[in-house]
């Protein structure tokens, strides 16, 4: 069984908030060239990651909430964090992206 993966309007600003960052960042076209590849590749590990196997990733917050959970995705020394939510038996929502070393890191 494959789960539909959906982002939150809030995921999806946070992507572009991200690439905004990266371009802010850029000192060349290969620069502007890896922004891209990033988020692309971003979007890619965790809509793929999450069809699969959206509950063997860690519960998020205190644990209480066995749908509300977190996907790490390692980029480089850091990484990043997906919060999501497994919202009925066939989907999940994706609400938040984050670079693990962000302070309000979910």
């Amino acid at each position: 069984m494959s789960f539909k993966v959906r982002f939150a309007p809030g995921a999806e600003q946070d992507l572009e908030w991200l690439f905004d960052v990266l371009l802010e960042r850029a000192g060349s076209v290969e620069d502007l060239d890896a922004a891209q590849r990033l988020i692309d590749s971003l979007r890619l590990t965790i809509t793929s990651g999450l069809a699969l196997t959206p509950y063997s990733f860690r519960k998020a917050g205190d644990g209480r909430r066995s749908t509300r959970r977190e996907l790490i995705v390692p980029a480089g020394s850091t990484g990043y964090v997906a919060l999501y939510e497994i919202d009925s038996a066939a989907s999940v929502l994706v609400l938040a992206v984050r670079h693990q070393l962000e302070s309000d890191c979910h």
